[in-house]
């Protein structure tokens, strides 16, 4: 009898804790009271989603995950807890301009906002009043508060087997209205999810895609593995080819004749092919996530300096080939009084593209990186470099010019050795000291 009665007991406790869940059907919990600003709220659980397809992506703030359901994708914004959270938002396509996007945050007032806005150009994204896909706000899934908050909605299931997305994560919180203003993100990436993939039969890694590792254990993907050729080829061009052949040039032409020559096959020869493919690589990398030419500083900087290399080398060869007749006066003047001026501007030319050069590297790893790919900052170990170098490189040619004295004395004994006014300059130089044949740069 006792033993019939406990059966009944337990069987009703069962029955009464199956019929009540907090938070589902949006009439129970206190879920439905934190949510606001979506169309409508969906009921399903983690356990719901279990068995499903999808994929997830990190970046350095926050990650994303989809979950394909029979009629509807799940998608889950959430927060790594490295920054401080304000909104987080993702978008349809690869790059901002035109891609349909949803914006989410928890407001000051307790509710999540979501908001689905479009920019035709790289501007504050507004209210889009008809997107392509309605997205619904995933109340069982959202999670405002805690270290790693998140936000999940639905959109309507198509065709798509690999999906593009972008993504932003701003620290502002906006306030609670659906077009709000919003302030500049700290963080975007793009992305593509393979919505074919199959997840575990947990689901707990796609429901909280932040717990899935930190994004250095993240594979490159394709694009950002063109970006990392791109740094490599470029810092090696601007930084390590380009100065070489400045200090040859500052050294070696009080002490060697051929230093010319080893000027230009440094500074044209090796670095120019070495500068050009990084610069391709980096417009290919733009191209490929879909992004915008000339949107960032890194870039617009980056198309500048190309230019102005080409200048320089284009300088270079006009001072070698066209030479100008000396004034008869001159040669009775200081030496630096006979060098024409377009010398002087290619050795202040040069000077400004090797220092123009560390600032573009230094926006390259420490913004550019950052922003474009969304797996945050590079190791520190860059910037010891770029320290070391930033010191190291003018030093080395601050004591270049200590040559200047040797380099003068020497094309005076030249010009009295060899060539007078209007005389043909190769002869000055056959019938000069060794040391002192080319004085084409400064």
């Amino acid at each position: 009898m006792l033993l019939r009665r406990a059966f009944t007991i337990i069987c009703l406790t069962a029955l009464a804790s199956n019929a009540y869940r907090p938070g589902e059907g949006g009439k129970h919990g206190d879920d439905d009271d934190t949510i606001s600003g979506g169309t409508a709220n969906t009921t399903s659980s983690s356990s719901e989603l279990a068995g499903t397809t999808g994929d997830s992506h990190c970046g350095s703030a926050m990650c994303i995950s989809a979950i394909v359901n029979n009629t509807s994708v799940t998608y889950i914004l959430q927060s790594t807890g490295e920054r401080s959270l304000g909104w987080m938002a993702m978008g349809f396509g690869r790059s901002m301009t035109n891609s349909p996007m949803v914006l989410a945050w928890a407001s000051s007032s307790g509710g999540i906002t979501l908001s689905q806005r479009i920019a035709t150009q790289r501007v504050m994204p507004t209210v889009d009043s008809s997107p392509p896909k309605v997205a619904t706000l995933h109340n069982g899934l959202s999670v405002a508060s805690g270290d790693q908050p998140k936000f999940a909605f639905s959109v309507p299931k198509d065709d798509t087997t690999s999906q593009w997305v972008i993504y932003a994560f701003g620290t502002d919180v906006p306030a609670a209205a659906v077009g709000a203003s919003i302030n500049q993100h700290v963080e975007t990436g793009t992305a593509q999810l393979d919505l074919t993939k199959v997840l575990d039969s947990s689901g707990s890694s796609s429901t909280n895609p932040a717990s899935s590792g930190a994004t250095s254990d993240i594979p490159f993907t394709p694009v950002q593995r063109i970006i990392v050729v791109h740094a490599v080829f470029c810092v090696v061009g601007f930084l390590l080819f380009l100065p070489t052949g400045t200090l040859l040039a500052r050294y070696l032409r009080t002490l060697w004749p051929q230093w010319f020559k080893a000027h230009w096959i440094v500074q044209l020869g090796i670095a120019g092919p070495t500068i050009i493919v990084g610069v391709v690589l980096g417009i290919c990398a733009v191209h490929k996530a879909g992004g915008v030419h000339l949107s960032t500083t890194h870039r617009k900087w980056g198309v500048a300096l190309f230019a102005l290399y080409f200048f320089q080398c284009a300088l270079g060869a006009l001072i070698h080939f066209v030479k100008p007749k000396p004034k008869a006066t001159a040669y009775a003047a200081h030496p630096a009084a006979r060098r024409p001026l377009q010398n002087y501007i290619h050795a202040i030319v040069g000077l400004l593209t090797v220092g123009l050069s560390f600032y573009q590297v230094r926006t390259g790893y420490s913004t550019e990186w950052p922003l474009t790919t969304g797996r945050g900052d590079v190791r520190m170990g860059a910037n010891i470099v770029w320290y070391i170098w930033v010191v190291l490189l003018p030093v080395l040619y601050m004591l270049g010019l200590a040559l200047l004295p040797r380099q003068f004395r020497q094309e005076a004994a030249n010009t009295q050795n060899g060539a007078k006014d209007g005389e043909d300059e190769d002869r000055d130089r056959i019938n000069a000291p060794i040391q002192t044949r080319y004085r084409d740069a400064f």
